[in-house]
């Protein structure tokens, strides 16, 4: 495994990190934890270091299972975050219970300290300067406690609004989504951290499976390696000098070894020349979907992630309609006509996708 460094602390992380939320389904609703455990243990065994947990994820597993697992490593062998937001104690907030729900965490987890806890999920900047002046005063508190180390932030803004909060000066990192497919958008934030001395962990690095469902396409990120197409793809996300880790979701010991496999002989280059090489290459597009499902929550009950997920394929250059027909079972483009355009999808919608406007062209198929 090849390490780097957290930004300007002595902390050495895997330049490939667990993120937790892609323990085996099945295994999850059958209660099959401690099973689930050992792609943990694997990951360790491999020599990454660096666990990612929130609470919800995982039918609200992933912290038990990941805990099941680090409950029989040293402590010192390995780093773990855990998340928290307005919406971890349903929108509302007291002192009290981000203690409970801070304690929940070290608990499942079974740690007495969290090397990270984020500031989870910040859509936009009214949302961070809502959640930071009510809660951040509790962050400092349990850091005070020695209950957290390392005070950081997780989000889905653009580079420029990362940056008002990077100048905060109130985190020591940064949890973004950053793959080949945004890094155009994503440079200002990822340069303003670096600067400011914090570490950053990238999620998603894969484009929420768009870029390895699409080998063709993004075949240029494996010129010049034996690499497979996802592994190229973190391979391109890990070496960034920069980021500190890139977050990969493992099902199976296989999934384990093609990330390791992907930071072999790693070379750490500054992202402005990552940029320049890459600029006139594949894609750079921001408004594919990537999957997250934050707009499930619909009140007419659309399946709106399905429909994004099949609008991919018209920018992407394919069809609309077979994706819908042969990947999701025949499903009915009418459905889509349904919105009642209370934008609730919108608001939640972590790329800010023009959703209703995407869900009205769907309804035109025949």
């Amino acid at each position: 495994m090849y390490y780097k460094q957290y930004g300007d602390t002595d902390m050495k992380v895997s330049a490939i990190g667990m993120g937790a939320m892609r323990y085996d389904d099945a295994d999850v609703k059958a209660g099959n934890l401690a099973k689930c455990s050992e792609i943990v243990l694997y990951a360790h065994e491999k020599g990454i270091n660096f666990f990612d947990s929130a609470p919800f994820y995982c039918d609200d597993k992933s912290e038990e299972i990941t805990g099941l697992a680090l409950s029989q490593l040293q402590r010192d062998s390995f780093y773990i975050s855990s998340k928290v937001n307005m919406g971890s104690y349903g929108g509302k907030f007291s002192p009290d219970d981000f203690r409970r729900r801070l304690e929940t965490s070290l608990s499942r987890l079974k740690v007495d300290y969290l090397d990270f806890y984020y500031l989870w999920c910040l859509l936009d900047l009214e949302s961070f300067h809502k959640q930071y002046d009510l809660m951040y005063s509790s962050f400092e508190k349990a850091k005070e406690e020695g209950l957290i180390r390392n005070i950081t932030f997780s989000s889905h803004m653009q580079g420029t609004q990362l940056e008002s909060v990077i100048e905060t000066n109130a985190f020591k990192g940064m949890l973004i989504g950053y793959n080949a497919l945004n890094y155009r958008f994503r440079q200002a934030g990822i340069s303003a951290a670096h600067k400011n001395g914090m570490g950053i962990v990238v999620m998603n690095p894969l484009g929420g499976g768009v870029i390895p469902n699409n080998p063709n396409v993004f075949n240029y990120l494996t010129e010049g390696t034996d690499l497979t197409v996802p592994q190229a793809a973190l391979r391109f996300v890990a070496s960034h000098k920069e980021i500190s880790v890139a977050l990969c979701g493992f099902t199976t010991k296989e999934h384990v070894d093609d990330a390791v496999t992907s930071v072999k002989d790693l070379a750490e280059r500054p992202a402005i020349e990552i940029y320049n090489e890459f600029e006139s290459k594949g894609m750079a597009l921001n408004n594919l979907c990537t999957g997250c499902g934050y707009c499930k929550h619909c009140p007419v009950d659309i399946d709106i992630p399905k429909f994004m997920d099949a609008y991919n394929e018209k920018i992407l250059g394919n069809s609309i309609a077979n994706r819908l027909i042969w990947h999701w079972g025949g499903m009915s483009t009418s459905l889509a006509a349904e919105c009642i355009k209370c934008g609730q999808c919108e608001t939640l919608c972590t790329q800010h996708l023009s959703i209703m406007d995407r869900l009205d062209e769907i309804a035109l198929i025949k």
